[in-house]
């Protein structure tokens, strides 16, 4: 399926319209829907691949879209940290205001992330606690400062490839809830399995963060070929 048709494949699942203008600088932003697989992500791959979609679906293509997601050292697969694969910022949500500088500055007390600055792809602000449902829960498979989370019983369901047993740590966008770490964004508490139904069980829905981690060298390529050929 070519990539246009994935991106209105992800259109059906949200609301036709933005809620307003988007910033034509917007590099961050909470996926408006998950897999609707539980954790089942496809993988690393699997996720950027939802976030160039979704990004692209909404004018935000021309940039190399990454999942904030870390995956453990298992099965022949190497650890990876969320925070070396999003870029260097700085990252801004739909309305343009500046999220973080950097990538210490997103994982200091100094970024900008709370229930109104972390808007989906199409400008919307998602149900968190206190809402019905609560969709608060956000993968990430992360520590407090972005690095992959290896506690006990962690295993980023089988690095987002699994729908049933395991666990995800899982992140609290709107900066309140349970858990050993309530008010942090990338790392609250962990799912209690890796189902669609495990995540909701928790507040979730199997939402996770999205950047922009540099231009897409592809889309450079196709700019630069067509000022030659003017």
């Amino acid at each position: 399926m070519n990539k246009a048709l994935v991106a209105l494949a992800m259109l059906m699942l949200v609301p036709t319209l933005p809620v307003a203008a988007q910033s034509d600088n917007m590099s961050f932003f909470i996926t408006s829907v998950g897999s609707l697989d539980g954790a089942n992500l496809g993988g690393l791959a699997g996720a950027d691949q939802q976030c160039e979609d979704l990004a692209y679906a909404v004018g935000g293509g021309g940039m190399v879209w990454r999942a904030y997601l870390s995956q453990i050292a298992r099965g022949g697969q190497s650890a990876v940290n969320a925070r070396d694969r999003i870029g260097a910022g700085p990252w801004y949500n739909y309305h343009g205001d500046m999220i973080a500088q950097d990538v210490t500055d997103l994982h200091s007390d100094n970024a900008n992330l709370s229930k109104s600055s972390i808007l989906t792809e199409r400008g919307s602000v998602v149900n968190g606690r206190g809402d019905t449902p609560n969709t608060h829960d956000v993968l990430t498979g992360s520590n407090l400062d972005g690095t992959v989370f290896a506690g006990e019983g962690a295993t980023a369901c089988n690095n987002w490839m699994s729908n049933g047993t395991g666990s995800a740590r899982v992140g609290h966008f709107d900066r309140t809830g349970g858990g050993e770490n309530p008010t942090s964004w990338n790392s609250a508490h962990n799912s209690s399995g890796c189902s669609q139904a495990n995540l909701r069980a928790t507040g979730g829905n199997g939402y996770f963060f999205c950047f922009a981690a540099g231009a897409d060298p592809a889309e450079e390529q196709d700019q630069q070929q067509g000022l030659q050929e003017e």
